[in-house]
C-alpha cells in the first residue's frame, strides 16, 4: 500500500474501517423506506406536477426527462431559455408533458412570479426538487478578498431553495402530501477543504429542512436531502484534475433522483460520505487530518487562481488518484 493511503487508514481505522470496502456499492435505500412506499416512478409521479430547476442542463435535464417519461408534468427552471426548450423537447418527443420557465433564480421577486405562475395555472406543486446550485473551489487562502463568492453561493444554493420551499410548503400541508428534493452534497457529510462556501451554503439548507420535517411530518410532507457524490457535469469541468476521478454520469446523478421520489427516504448518500460523518462525530481530530492530508495531495485549480486561460495541466500523483478511488465520489 502507499505509504500516504496506509497512514491515512491507520489515522481512521476504528470508526470508519467498513469505509473502503463501502465505497465502491452503490447508493442505497433504507430497507424500511423500500418497503412502505411506491414500486415504480409512473406510480409515484403519475399525475403529479414536478418542479425541477436547474433544469437545463446536467442532473436536472437528466431527471426531468426521466420523470417526464415516466408520466409527470415537469416544471423547467432555470436562466436559459434556450437550453430549457431543448430539454422540453426531448420531454415531448418521448411523450412527457413539460413546461419551461425561465427564472433568475437570485432574484427572489422573480421567484415569487415563478410560483405564483404555477400554482395558478396548476393550483398545487407536488414535488420540489432543488437541484440548482453553484459550486467553488478555492481554498480560503485565495478567498480573503472574495467575500462574494460566499455571497453567491447562499444566495443560489439556499436563500433561492428556501424561497420556493416557503412559496410551495403551505399547499402541500393544506392537501396532506408533497415532497421536496434537496441536492446537496457529499461534501456536506465530509466537510472536505476548499468548498467552504459551498458547503456552508448545502449545510444551510441540510439543517433548515431537518428542522422543517419536524414541524410537517403530520401533515404528509416529506422533505429528502441527496448527498450528492461527485458528478460529471459543466460544474466541475474548471478543474481539470476531476477529469481522472471516479465520478456519477448525469443520468446516474437522475438514477438517485427517481430513487428519492419512488421512496421519499429522507436521505440518500455515498456509503463514503455515511462513514465520514460518523467518523466526524467519533473523533473530529481523526478527520482535520485526513482532510489535512487530502488538502496537500490536491492543488488549487488554475480556473480558482484567476488562470483560466492556462494551458498548464494539473496533474496528479499516484497516490492522489488512488486516494481519489478509496474516498469515491468526494470532491477533494
Amino acid at each position: 500500500m502507499n505509504p500516504v493511503l496506509k497512514e491515512l487508514t491507520g489515522l481512521v481505522r476504528g470508526p470508519v474501517k467498513a469505509a473502503t470496502h463501502l465505497a465502491n456499492r452503490p447508493v442505497g435505500i433504507n430497507v424500511i423506506d423500500r418497503f412502505r412506499h411506491l414500486k415504480t416512478l409512473e406510480e409515484a409521479v403519475a399525475g403529479q406536477v414536478v418542479v425541477i430547476t436547474g433544469a437545463s442542463s446536467g442532473i436536472g435535464a437528466a431527471a426531468a426527462q426521466r420523470v417526464g417519461a415516466a408520466g409527470g408534468t415537469v416544471v423547467l427552471v432555470a436562466r436559459g431559455r434556450d437550453k430549457l426548450e431543448e430539454t422540453a423537447a426531448l420531454i415531448e418527443q418521448a411523450g412527457g408533458t413539460a413546461e419551461i420557465e425561465p427564472c433568475d433564480l437570485t432574484d427572489m421577486e422573480a421567484i415569487d412570479r415563478l410560483t405564483a405562475g404555477v400554482l395558478d395555472r396548476h393550483g398545487r406543486v407536488d414535488i420540489l426538487v432543488n437541484n440548482a446550485g453553484r459550486s467553488i473551489r478555492r481554498s480560503v487562502e485565495l478567498s480573503y478578498d472574495r467575500f462574494h463568492d460566499f455571497e453567491r453561493t447562499m444566495q443560489l444554493n439556499y436563500f433561492a431553495a428556501l424561497r420556493l420551499i416557503l412559496r410551495t410548503l403551505p399547499g402541500m400541508r393544506e392537501r396532506g402530501w408533497g415532497q421536496i428534493v434537496n441536492i446537496s452534497s457529499a461534501g456536506v457529510q465530509t466537510r472536505v477543504p476548499r468548498f467552504a462556501s459551498y458547503i456552508a451554503s448545502k449545510a444551510a439548507l441540510d439543517t433548515f429542512s431537518d428542522a422543517v420535517q419536524g414541524e410537517v411530518l403530520d401533515d404528509g410532507v416529506r422533505f429528502t436531502t441527496i448527498h450528492m457524490p461527485l458528478v460529471r457535469t459543466p460544474m466541475i469541468a474548471p478543474t481539470k484534475m476531476y477529469a481522472r476521478f471516479p465520478t456519477l454520469s448525469p443520468e446516474q446523478a437522475a438514477d438517485l433522483i427517481a430513487r428519492a421520489i419512488v421512496y421519499r427516504p429522507r436521505r440518500l448518500g455515498p456509503p463514503f460520505g455515511h462513514a465520514a460523518a460518523l467518523a466526524d462525530a467519533i473523533s473530529p481530530e481523526a478527520m482535520d487530518v485526513v482532510r489535512n492530508r487530502g488538502y496537500r495531495m490536491f492543488a488549487d485549480s488554475h480556473a480558482a487562481k484567476g488562470e483560466v486561460d492556462s494551458k498548464v495541466k494539473e496533474n496528479t500523483t499516484p497516490a492522489g488518484e488512488a486516494f481519489a478511488r478509496v474516498t469515491r465520489g468526494v470532491h477533494w
